[in-house]
């Protein structure tokens, strides 16, 4: 009865991954209009947001940490925040050369 739960828990319907399916393309035809309009310093902002949202729902839908042990969220967190500090370091190497 408990690996039932544990194994319903961790699947999520086919419609949730048809919809996040859907979330994804319409999310890809945002990013590519985006890409054509002049929005100026924002271009890049916009750009990494709706990366963020994408990867988002594929790291909880596609790849299950959304249904998954909390030390793995843990450590999700740490390396996405690894990730921005290199980002971070990187743009002030850009903006102060």
């Amino acid at each position: 009865m408990d690996q039932n739960n544990k194994e319903h828990k961790s699947h999520s319907g086919y419609s949730t991954y048809i919809l996040v399916w859907i979330s994804l393309l319409a999310l890809t035809s945002i990013t590519v209009t985006v890409a054509g309009v002049d929005l100026g310093a924002f271009t890049l902002f916009v750009a990494l947001l709706i990366a963020a949202i994408k990867s988002g729902l594929v790291i909880n839908i596609f790849m299950h940490i959304k249904y998954d042990e909390p030390i793995f969220k843990v450590f999700l967190s740490l390396s996405g925040f690894t990730l921005l500090v290199i980002f971070i370091l990187t743009f002030f190497d850009v903006i102060y050369r």
